[in-house]
Parts: C-alpha cells; sequence; structure tokens
C-alpha cells in the first residue's frame, strides 16, 4: 500500500492549497481530493485504495506554526522558481526538504497514535 501525505499550503496571498505526497512523487491541488487524485495519476495507480484519515493542520508539538509558516514560504518560493525555470538555492531546498520530512515524520506519528487508540 502507498503511503501518502497531504499537507496544506499558502500562498503569499493566504490562499490556501493542497500537497500530496507519496516518496519521491507529489502534487498540489485546490482541495486535499484534487491533490490525491493527480497524485495517484502521477503514480499510476489504477486500482488505488485507502484509509484516509483526516486531521486539523493546526500546529502542535510535531509540527510548530513556525515550522508550517516556513514551509509553506519555501514552497512558494519553489513554485515562482520552478514556474521561472529555476531552482531553489542549495540551503533553501535543503530546509523545505526538512521541513516536508519533519511534517510527514510528525503526520505518520499522529496517525500511528491515532490507529493504537
Amino acid at each position: 500500500m502507498t503511503t501518502v501525505a497531504i499537507v496544506p499550503v499558502f500562498n503569499t496571498n493566504g490562499e490556501k492549497s493542497y500537497r500530496a505526497i507519496a516518496g519521491d512523487q507529489q502534487s498540489v491541488g485546490t482541495t486535499a481530493g484534487q491533490a490525491l487524485d493527480s497524485l495517484t495519476t502521477l503514480l499510476g495507480e489504477t486500482n488505488f485504495s485507502a484509509l484516509l484519515i483526516i486531521q486539523s493542520f493546526n500546529p502542535d508539538e510535531l509540527f510548530t506554526a513556525e515550522q508550517q509558516k516556513q514551509l509553506s514560504e519555501l514552497m512558494n518560493l519553489w513554485r515562482v522558481a520552478r514556474d521561472r525555470g529555476e531552482t531553489l538555492s542549495s540551503q533553501q531546498q535543503a530546509e523545505l526538504e526538512t521541513l516536508v520530512e519533519a511534517e510527514l515524520k510528525a503526520a505518520t506519528f499522529r496517525i500511528s497514535a491515532f490507529v493504537k487508540q
């Protein structure tokens, strides 16, 4: 079974979109469902089955408001760079990858704790 994380991302205008991540594949949509649908297309999953647990995306001790803000800012910079055919600086890219990994670990921990209940 494929593990998928869906995280909210805010642009500079405060508008929310969602990013679905599975391994090294990711997609963005205006809704969590749209991001997931796009990701399943990328993955080539024709018979995709999943248990979805939807949690609020409020900051917590596992992924703080500051981390959420920084992730959102870096994702916005990444989109601008991508649209220009550029890349982030190596420092920005490393920070983005660290934050994505931290959010994925936090989401995995939350899900594990939920399932144990």
